[in-house]
């Protein structure tokens, strides 16, 4: 041991502290806060420049009319898989496939229309959207853009109420309140809306393309099917074939002649995608009849 250089005897022996306080010394703990590291004092909570808006009750969920749905010949959620539900699934699994590939936005409305009026695009609009509710990974949207007859709310049994043309008319209406949750879980109604005289105008301004790209960007899993008015009736489903990923006409088998059919696909050549779907095909005795091996199951 080295001595004191003054005088010769030893140093004293130095302090070391108690455990708690070398921790303190070496650590930069705060004593008496639980061993937290010491830092800069928490800026002060920042004060609200305005207070938060106040949320908006859910709606309700309107129940759809099951019977009127089985009076008409239609789908009926929760019901027994027959012909008619085949045929949409097989409908529907084209255009989930063409909404995969497609842009993933856009392609994830589909726009369903006819040539003439009376062949049917309610009836397969409807259905449509009935069956794509069934999906695991969907949630259904179905716009009544039928803006002279709007017959969606009334053939599901739902009420109408403020829709599509009043949210392009009024900037203050917010689109996403004027949609209708029914309890099919994943579906939702969207009404036509107060008719006005210029229909097509609203659906070809700027307003329509945002407030449009608003609804499919707001939920990733939403898919839009359009009920639209028939192409040769209405210049409004020319107008909305701008705005969607996919088409679908209607074709009445013992009705739409071919000279109405081309005329009709001419017109949506807004759209690049365009399929056609037969409606009111009479079965052959031998041919293709979806439903039957369920039937059979059930015999047995």
């Amino acid at each position: 041991m080295r001595g004191d250089p003054i005088n010769g005897a030893p140093p004293p022996p130095r302090r070391r502290g108690s455990l708690l306080e070398r921790a303190v010394e070496r650590y930069g703990f705060q004593p008496g806060a639980g061993l937290r590291p010491m830092g800069p004092a928490p800026a002060p909570a920042a004060t609200p420049a305005e207070p938060a808006a106040p949320s908006v009750p859910a709606r309700a969920p309107e129940p759809i009319d099951r019977v009127r749905l089985a009076e008409r010949g239609m789908l009926v959620p929760g019901g027994p898989v027959t012909a008619l539900a085949e045929e949409f699934r097989l409908v529907k699994r084209q255009l989930l496939l063409a909404a995969r590939e497609g842009d993933a936005a856009r392609s994830r409305s589909v726009l369903v229309c006819s040539a003439q009026p009376d062949e049917g695009k309610t009836f397969c609009s409807v259905n449509l959207a009935l069956s794509l509710a069934a999906e695991r990974d969907l949630e259904v949207l179905l716009v009544d853009a039928d803006f002279a007859k709007p017959d969606v709310p009334d053939t599901l049994g739902i009420p109408s109420g403020p829709g599509l043309l009043d949210a392009l008319a009024d900037p203050t209406i917010d689109v996403e309140g004027c949609i209708i949750p029914t309890d099919v879980p994943s579906l939702s109604v969207l009404p036509a809306g107060a008719r006005s005289d210029n229909d097509t105008e609203l659906l070809a301004s700027d307003r329509a393309h945002a407030l449009l790209q608003r609804l499919e960007r707001a939920n990733p899993r939403r898919l839009m099917v359009f009920d639209s008015a028939p192409v040769l009736a209405a210049s409004t489903a020319t107008a909305l074939a701008e705005h969607v990923g996919q088409v679908l006409v209607v074709v009445r088998a013992d009705r739409t002649s071919e000279s109405d059919l081309r005329e009709a696909v001419a017109l949506l050549d807004g759209c690049d995608t365009v399929q056609l779907l037969l409606n009111a095909v009479s079965l052959q005795p031998r041919g293709r009849r979806f439903g039957s091996y369920y039937e059979a199951e059930e015999e047995a």
